[in-house]
């Protein structure tokens, strides 16, 4: 594509210099009175030679155009995009979940902590609460629920990483690198 581009530019230029050159050559041959019949005859071809040229740079752009919309349309298409964006859909669902495991386990972790200092102080005054130790062990046990869920959510995403890779590393043939 971008030699295109760099042959176009080169066209466009050559154009430009000699549709300046002919401009050139008309002002002299319209102020000499002895205007050589040859000198016209050759500027006449040369100026329908540009405007020939021209026209084929304009057709050369139209089609460079409609070749590089059609390009971004079939990758707009592809199977490839698509699966790429089902995949960043499933990513992105296995992070949401993960992100929310996170957050419970903090929370629980949280409530473990106020929990077990309020055990402690009880236990510090010689009174132990059956409703404080049975508030720590519930708080723990949400707790290990929530490392779980986090464990499982991470495992997930992970998985959902490795999924399209280990399907692209099925296709290739034996000996063929990524």
């Amino acid at each position: 594509m971008s030699q295109i581009d760099e042959l176009q530019g080169r066209l466009t230029a050559a154009i430009e210099r000699i549709g300046t050159g002919m401009e050139t050559l008309a002002n002299t041959a319209a102020q000499s009175t002895k205007a050589d019949p040859d000198v016209v005859t050759a500027l006449e071809e040369e100026k329908l030679a540009n405007a020939q040229l021209e026209e084929r740079l304009k057709s050369i752009h139209s089609k460079h155009d409609k070749e590089i919309e059609a390009l971004k349309a079939e990758l707009a298409n592809s199977s490839v995009s698509q699966k790429l964006r089902s995949d960043l859909a499933t990513q992105s669902e296995a992070m949401a979940r993960l992100d929310m495991d996170v957050q419970r386990l903090r929370q629980s972790n949280d409530q473990l902590r106020e929990s077990n200092a309020s055990l402690r102080g009880a236990n510090e005054q010689g009174v132990g609460e059956p409703n404080l130790i049975n508030k720590a062990m519930l708080a723990e046990l949400e707790g290990l629920r929530a490392a779980r869920a986090t464990d499982t959510a991470e495992a997930s995403a992970i998985l959902s990483k490795l999924e399209p890779l280990l399907a692209g590393a099925a296709n290739l043939t034996e000996g063929e690198d990524v």
